[in-house]
């Protein structure tokens, strides 16, 4: 009874149900019809089935049409998400070094590759259109190749070179990036199935990709104008940095508050990027951040000069002292938050467990989802692969035991878990907050051993940022009913491309230890991670007495902030960021001032025109962060390798 009334059910969710994807047929010789997109599914359509009669749902109406006749694995989607994905990687790099943060690329490679190849079919270059599947495709190389294979670059690599005052060599770090994203992509693929397929996790950011590969799509021009939007606000920000950095016609900072105040970094920054930055990011978390500033430059730093506790003005020499409180508290707020989240990371690991359980009670009928899912085997050689890759490089080159880094790469496969669970939950990966259980778990069974507290700790984030990545293009692609096998394939391929690119850009923009910590490229991430690293290191007493009690300050106000959230959630509106207040104190005081202007900017619109906010923030912010970052990469390279050499 139970199995025929779980059929009817399953035949009324398909017969009420909307037409999600219309099936797309194609005419020889002609131009594939693009089916009208009405909605993306949603939880809803399938929360009162069973787990298989989700997928079985879940094949008959929505990849049916799509993922079984559309194009979407082709060359050209493969070359132009690698081409934008190495683009978008330089973007990252430079914004990563500014603010410590990377900013996610899929929507801005969807845009823009809609747009180029919509233009090229116009002029007669190209045959056909890309199909929205094909578009998938490339969103998710492009997000492999921009955004999932440098992450570890502006964090645990720099902070290695902050610690040995050394470079690592082109060829090592090539090797290193390239097998640390095939662990962390093979890592996940036991957990899209349960995550997505049956537990439904919303992974915002990949629905937020769906979304906009479907207006693109569909025709009714505002994809078209997003695109125009985010075209003509890239110039302005190329055009801002030639001006700024290779003309030198404008000013780095206006000394809009005095001399004085300029030598501690209170100034107004001329960069458009992070007030874009700071709209996409929100008003919270920045106004946080100028909180965070004004306390630090404006009220401690001037007292610690006076007391010859920071010995000379200058952001080089005042993040040696802030930076440990400032760490504290970020490092403590990601531990509490994740820490908070308990039930989330217990369901991670039953979920899997359940899911593997599973697989001995397989029905005798054939499952049609075996045929496009990704194999279980791709995942055991992709883990061999790219762990036998990482422990041999940690273990020749890093100086860590063999043992060490095996044991980092079985703790990873546990943490991805929950930083990918975590994602999925609240669109938040927390890169970090694994990378500092790794350091303190290794600062305990390793204590002094800088490297290997530091590169260990790299596998951890590195692995949690590609899974999580992998995961957020597999739900975009999940919902427009792409072929998931498919997709893993195009993500597996942005690898390549991605690791070039952001190596040799890292190696050439990042020429030595000393570009790290300047005005120019503050890089607090890597900051954040020397100073865990040197403090597990060498231990407390090696630092100023101010120093420890910036520590102690900075960690209790780390676990205060999240505990006030959860205490009073109503108020949280006028709560601090941990994070934000935390980061404030690793840059400089013009940036959190940008990052205020730019959240101040993108609150009012939202407020006060919520349509043209929708519509236009994300695309207008990311055109300005690309456009500017691209442009003052280049410049740095052309500086460094061209001009300079």
């Amino acid at each position: 009874m139970q199995g025929g009334r779980a059929m009817q059910e399953l035949s009324s969710h398909a017969a009420n149900s909307f037409c999600i994807m219309a099936h797309s047929n194609y005419a020889r010789g002609r131009e594939p019809y693009m089916p009208e997109l009405k909605r993306l599914m949603t939880a809803d359509d399938v929360k009162d089935l069973s787990p298989e009669e989700r997928e079985r749902w879940w094949y008959e109406n929505v990849y049916t049409g799509m993922g079984d006749s559309m194009k979407q694995l082709t060359w050209r989607a493969v070359l132009m998400g690698a081409l934008l994905g190495s683009f978008m990687s330089l973007s990252n790099l430079y914004i990563g070094l500014k603010t410590g943060w990377g900013l996610g690329v899929a929507i801005t490679a969807s845009i823009l590759s809609y747009t180029i190849w919509t233009t090229f079919y116009k002029v007669g270059l190209v045959k056909s259109k890309m199909t929205i599947l094909e578009n998938n495709c490339m969103q998710s190389t492009a997000s492999a190749a921009g955004y999932s294979t440098g992450g570890t670059l502006i964090s645990a690599i720099a902070a290695y070179m902050l610690v040995n005052n050394a470079s690592i060599s082109t060829n090592i770090l090539l090797a290193w990036v390239f097998f640390l994203a095939i662990l962390g992509v093979t890592l996940a693929i036991p957990m899209k199935r349960q995550m997505i397929n049956i537990e439904q996790l919303k992974f915002p950011s990949g629905v937020a990709a769906a979304e906009t590969l479907r207006a693109l799509h569909s025709e009714q021009g505002s994809g078209l104008s997003a695109a125009k939007a985010l075209g003509v606000a890239g110039v302005l920000g190329a055009i801002v940095a030639l001006l700024r950095d290779l003309f030198e016609w404008l000013p780095g900072q206006i000394d809009a508050f005095g001399k004085r105040m300029a030598d501690l970094t209170v100034s107004v920054e001329v960069s458009p990027m992070m007030v874009a930055a700071g709209a996409i990011m929100g008003l919270r978390v920045c106004w946080s951040m100028l909180l965070g500033g004004f306390i630090n430059y404006v009220l401690i730093v001037p007292v610690m000069l006076d007391r010859g506790v920071i010995h000379d003005v200058g952001y080089r020499e005042i993040v040696k002292w802030s930076l440990w409180g400032g760490a504290a508290c970020m490092v403590t707020s990601a531990l509490l938050s994740f820490g908070l989240q308990w039930r989330t990371a217990m369901r991670a690991f039953s979920g899997v467990t359940n899911l593997i359980l599973r697989r001995n009670d397989k029905p005798k009928v054939k499952d049609p989802m075996e045929e496009i899912e990704v194999p279980g085997s791709w995942f055991i050689w992709g883990a061999i692969v790219g762990g036998v890759g990482v422990v041999a490089i940690i273990a020749w080159f890093f100086g860590t035991p063999a043992w060490m880094g095996v044991l980092a790469v079985v703790m990873s496969f546990f943490l991805a878990l929950v930083a990918c669970r975590v994602a999925g939950e609240t669109d938040t990966t927390p890169v970090g907050a694994m990378g500092k259980i790794t350091q303190l778990f290794y600062g305990a069974i390793a204590p002094r051993q800088m490297n290997t507290n530091l590169m260990t700790a790299c596998i951890t984030a590195g692995v949690a940022d590609s899974a999580s990545d992998l995961l957020y293009d597999l739900k975009s692609g999940y919902l427009l009913g792409a072929n998931p096998r498919k997709q893993f394939l195009a993500q597996m391929a942005g690898i390549f491309p991605g690791t070039l690119i952001s190596v040799y850009s890292f190696q050439y923009v990042v020429h030595s230890a000393e570009v790290l910590g300047s005005d120019k490229f503050p890089a607090p991430a890597a900051q954040t991670w020397a100073g865990v690293a040197k403090l597990l290191g060498q231990g407390l007493e090696f630092l100023d007495p101010t120093m420890r009690w910036a520590i102690l300050i900075g960690a209790v106000v780390g676990v205060a902030l999240p505990v006030m959230e959860r205490l009073f959630p109503k108020a949280r509106a006028f709560i601090p960021s941990a994070m934000g207040l935390g980061l404030s104190f690793t840059i400089p005081f013009w940036n959190s001032l940008s990052f205020f202007i730019g959240g101040l900017i993108g609150w009012i619109i939202e407020k006060k025109r919520p349509k043209i906010a929708e519509d236009y923030t994300i695309p207008v912010a990311s055109g300005v962060v690309a456009g500017e970052s691209l442009t003052g990469v280049g410049v740095t390279i052309y500086q460094n390798v061209i001009a300079g050499g």
